[in-house]
């Protein structure tokens, strides 16, 4: 079967149509993902670099501003029905726990593992914080969140 233009649009927004929520949600997601990845190493590499996990819970806090605003008004625009403050209250106690599970790893790498100068090299404790930071926190929070958001801060659907 050969799909063309003309075959592979109509496909495409039919996606966007079911999960077109899901798109913007990982779409912002990406967007947060490289804000909280720069703020990172921007910290840990300059004035916050003994305090890795500080880094960590600053740069998600700045991620977590952009992507209230970003989802708000775009990922979960047909959803919601809360007044805005009660709204963004739920937005940032969930992210509030969302930032526990993604600086969990983290810790577990730097201080359970002891992934860290003088027990490793300098590069494996950059990357060991990398990986559990960058990936597996932020992997587990994004699963949570998505799950969060719809449940409690952007509960119902106001158009199909």
């Amino acid at each position: 079967m050969r799909i063309d233009g003309s075959l592979a649009r109509p496909r495409l927004q039919a996606l966007l149509r079911r999960h077109g929520e899901l798109v913007r949600f990982a779409i912002v997601g990406a967007s947060t993902f490289v804000v909280d990845t720069a703020v990172f190493l921007l910290l840990e590499n300059t004035i916050l670099e003994p305090k890795p996990v500080t880094a960590k819970i600053v740069a998600v806090l700045v991620a977590t501003i952009v992507g209230y605003l970003a989802n708000r008004e775009w990922s979960f625009r047909a959803r919601g029905g809360l007044a805005r403050p009660r709204e963004a209250t739920l937005y940032f106690v969930v992210s509030g726990i969302a930032l526990l599970v993604n600086a969990a790893p983290l810790g577990v790498s730097r201080y359970v593992l002891h992934l860290a100068t003088p027990y490793v090299s300098a590069f494996t404790e950059q990357a060991a914080d990398l990986v559990s930071a960058q990936v597996v926190g932020t992997l587990l929070a994004m699963a949570f969140r998505w799950w969060a958001f719809r449940r409690w801060v952007f509960p119902a659907a106001l158009a199909d």
